[in-house]
Order: structure tokens, then sequence, then C-alpha cells
């Protein structure tokens, strides 16, 4: 699988994804939305200190822009997002196909499931804070909440990405081992993150921040990769497949898929 080879291709497309759609959120969302992602980051990362006013600036920003820049950006932004959103798509459909050993879908199949793919995580990441609360009512409801959103959302991401190639029931273990690990280590990034982004700024500036954001993005990155690829060699294990009613999924006989996988 080339794990940590994926995993750095999947947290770069990732991070160009992330930074121009805060741009595009801060110039053209309304007021409501910008203030519910930037709660959502911040509960999220337990941010404070100068990473949480950056975010507040780029998110929230510091005054009304005119119409003009406010339409300018917008446009530009949103090439910026659909162009690296697609390439973010599209290394995560190339993670699960080879974490199954299947060829690459055409892109007149997959094309519009990249783009549904982008808008489902974008509507999780405005609703994680509420989430992560309870709605208000507390961590005693949140956590499983979150907890449920992150599995159902990675069972229906690799079915989608996949173009239902492969049935619910064998996704399911890799759902299962992603929800529950990103789980975990999403609720401990506040002991980790906050502290880290602000030594950085204050020692090497937006360059540091940089820096350590694509670091935390390929911890992120390497744990989906193993928890997908675990999945899907545990749902083909003899004792799994009779139950879940796992398909038959031969390699290619030319070798494995291209990217360079490998048999787990």
């Amino acid at each position: 699988m080339n794990v940590l080879d994926s995993a750095t291709r999947l947290a770069a497309q990732a991070f160009l994804t992330a930074v121009p759609l805060l741009f595009v959120v801060a110039a053209i969302a309304p007021h409501e939305l910008r203030d519910q992602f930037a709660r959502s980051v911040q509960d999220t990362f337990g941010l404070s200190g100068d990473a949480n006013s950056q975010l507040s600036i780029v998110l929230q920003g510091t005054g009304d822009p005119s119409d003009e820049l406010r339409q300018t950006t917008g446009v530009v932004g949103g090439l910026m997002v659909l162009i690296s959103a697609t390439a973010c798509s599209r290394a995560m459909q190339r993670l699960c196909e080879r974490a199954w050993g299947l060829p690459g879908a055409s892109a007149r199949v997959a094309a519009w499931r990249w783009i549904a793919w982008l808008a489902a995580w974008l509507v999780m990441i405005g609703l994680q804070g509420s989430l992560r609360t309870g709605f208000g009512l507390g961590l005693w409801l949140g956590v499983p909440l979150l907890l449920i959103a992150e599995i159902v959302l990675w069972w229906w991401s690799q079915h989608l990405l996949l173009a239902a190639r492969v049935p619910w029931l064998p996704l399911l273990p890799g759902a299962l081992l992603t929800g529950v690990a990103l789980s975990v280590l999403t609720a401990s990034a506040s002991l980790y993150v906050p502290r880290a982004l602000n030594h950085s700024l204050d020692k090497y500036g937006s360059l540091g921040a940089v820096f350590t954001l694509l670091s935390w993005l390929i911890t992120l990155c390497v744990v989906v990769a193993l928890c997908v690829t675990t999945g899907a060699v545990v749902a083909r294990e003899p004792w799994a497949a009779r139950r879940l009613g796992t398909p038959s999924v031969d390699m290619p006989k030319d070798g494995p898929p291209p990217g360079g996988a490998t048999a787990v």
C-alpha cells in the first residue's frame, strides 16, 4: 500500500484544498456560517492565543470588504477550491482502490463523486463543533454523536469513492476502524496542536504554522490509510467474508493497480 507515500500525498492535497476553502468561506459565506466554521475548528483543536487569532482573521475577517473585492475573491477562491478539491478526492479514491485491489474508475463515473465527497466533508466540518458539544446538551451526548457521524461518513465515503463496486457490509470494518481512530486522535488534538501552532507562530511566523499543520495532516492521513487498508484486509478474511458477503476481488493480470499498490 505504500502507506506513508499515500498518506503524504493525501495530506498535501487536503492542505491545498483547505487553504483556498478558508479564503472562500471568509469571502462569500454569510457571517453566521463563518462563525459556525470558526467555532467548529476552535472546538476541534482547542485553539487559543495567536493560532486562534489567525483563524479568526482568516474566517471571520477584520472588516467589511467591498462588494467588488468580495466577488473577485469568491470567484478566484471558488476556482481554486474546485481544482484542488478534485485532486484531494482523487487521492482518497486511489487509496480506497488500492486497499481493495480495484482498477481506477473512469472520470465519467467518478467526477460527480469527487465533488459530493468534498461537500459532505464541508458539512461535517461545519457541524463538528455542535456535534462535539451534543448541540449544547454536553459531552455525554456529543461524544457518541461525533463517533457515529465519523463512522457513517467514512462508511459512505468508501462506498461513494469506490463507485459502489464493493457492497456496503464489507466496507463496515474500515469505517469502524477509521471512525474510532480519528475520533480518538482529534479528541487528543487539543493537547498538542494549540501548543505546537502557537510555538511555531512565535518562533517562525506563518511558515512555521504551515509545517505544523502539514505534520498533523500527515498523521491523520497515515491513520486513515492504515485503517481503510486494515478494514479491507479484515473484510476479506474467510471468517469475515462469509458474514459480510465480501465479493472476490482479483488483482489485475498485469500486476497491482497503478500507484505501486501491493498485497498487504
